[in-house]
């Protein structure tokens, strides 16, 4: 082949891969909400998957009011060792990236929003306990360092960031455009990579990267099972739920042994609604008026008190869940509907086994020697004062009163190590009732 064919051949060759090069594509991730341990866990797979398929860039994609600043911190260390650039975007118009959700949006290689969103509000609060003074200036000032080194990495405004956490300061999407605490803000994602295309970014090493993203195919990070879960149950209210529900499966096995499937359901509940309240700042108060409320319900059930243990139950049930978790974030906090939905349907359950209880008290025994007193039989033989009798559809040794005549009726009145004492049954007398 001499070289003419050779240059054709090759030529030939680059203009098909070149026509059938695959568009490049972007791996999209939402933080949509509490930014938890599974907040970690979720972004670090997607940037591993973004890694192992050759993306161009990661897409992360904030609407979040904050969360956990441990959970914030090892997110960030996952963003700056990815290989791939990352992108932090805030969307959809209305939503927000405050508190950690703005640290995250500082740390990207990109920082962008859409029309209509606000970030900031990053000052650092230890949850469920009361800071003093020099503890909350140091926290502070730990933060601020924090925000100041990525920040001014980035080619930011670090000292308008730095307020953000100082003095809570929040930003709208034009205002934060206007002081360079974000690089760009594009009406849609289309439209953020469009913006994006060709254009250098610094990454954390000090490295410049182009990106070249326009056009590119979106995928969007689909988390696993287990983070599926993970993430609902990082929910507080589901997590309470789950743990009432799980209390109230192992009651169940204790008082009724033998039907399995409660204990082992309410142990798996249980078990896993403790784990997801343990991440998340607790007050011991609400926790002590839900036990309180728990016992009130116990106790309504054995000692009936016309419904005001019950009632207090409930109510202590419905305040415990409000104190539960000492948040500033309403997000992380017990909703009130979830606390009446927990504690109106225990009340009325509670409310329903005394009911059963209370009737079952007034009820006539009718087994064991109990109820043998007051039943009707004949008597077999004379009675003077023993004899035999058939009551309850048995024979009995009785011992009369007073003597009994064979086949009158007879009624028991006392039993002792099987032996009937009984009385007999007087004939109502005829009524004349006239000519």
């Amino acid at each position: 082949m001499n070289w003419r064919a050779k240059a054709a051949l090759i030529a030939i060759t680059v203009a098909a891969g070149l026509l059938g090069a695959a568009p490049p594509r972007v791996i999209a991730v939402d933080v949509d909400g509490i930014v938890h341990p599974v907040t970690v866990e979720v972004v670090s797979r997607a940037l591993d998957q973004a890694r192992n398929e050759g993306a161009a860039a990661v897409l992360i994609r904030l609407n979040t009011p904050g969360g956990l600043m441990d959970a914030m911190r090892a997110t960030i260390e996952r963003m700056f060792a990815s290989r791939v650039p990352v992108i932090a975007y805030v969307t959809p118009s209305g939503g927000r990236a405050a508190s950690a959700g703005f640290f995250l949006l500082q740390a990207a290689d990109v920082a962008a929003m859409s029309p209509g969103t606000n970030t900031g509000a990053a000052h650092p609060v230890i949850l469920g306990r009361e800071m003093d003074a020099v503890m909350k200036q140091k926290v502070e000032q730990d933060a601020a360092a924090m925000l100041r080194s990525i920040v001014a990495r980035r080619g930011r405004n670090s000292e308008l960031a730095e307020k953000a956490v100082l003095e809570s300061r929040s930003f709208t999407d034009q205002e934060a455009m206007k002081e360079r605490l974000i690089d760009l803000v594009a009406r849609d994602e289309a439209d953020l990579l469009r913006q994006l295309e060709g254009r250098p970014v610094k990454r954390f090493d000090g490295s410049t990267q182009p990106l070249h993203v326009a056009g590119a195919s979106v995928v969007v990070y689909e988390p696993r099972l287990r983070e599926k879960i993970l993430k609902a149950v990082s929910d507080p209210n589901i997590a309470l739920v789950l743990l009432v529900l799980g209390a109230l499966g192992i009651y169940v096995e204790f008082t009724a042994p033998g039907l399995i499937v409660p204990g082992v359901l309410g142990a798996i509940m249980a078990l896993v609604g403790l784990s997801a309240i343990a991440i998340l700042p607790i007050n011991w108060l609400g926790v002590a008026l839900l036990l309180l409320a728990l016992a009130l319900f116990l106790i309504e059930t054995q000692v009936p008190s016309h419904g005001v243990l019950g009632v207090g139950g409930a109510v202590a049930m419905v305040l415990g869940a409000l104190l539960l978790i000492d948040s500033p974030l309403p997000e992380m906090r017990i909703r009130l509907a979830t606390a009446i939905s927990l504690a109106l349907p225990f009340a009325l359950i509670t409310m329903m086994l005394v009911s059963l209880v209370v009737r079952a008290r007034r009820n006539k025994v009718t087994t064991g020697a109990e109820g043998m007193i007051g039943e009707i039989g004949t008597a077999l033989t004379a009675l003077d004062p023993s004899g035999t009798i058939f009551v309850h559809g048995e024979y009995w040794n009785a011992l009369a009163t007073r003597p009994v005549a064979e086949g009158q009726k007879v009624r028991v009145t006392d039993i002792h190590q099987l032996k009937l004492t009984v009385e007999p049954v007087q004939d109502r007398p005829e009524v004349d009732r006239g000519v």
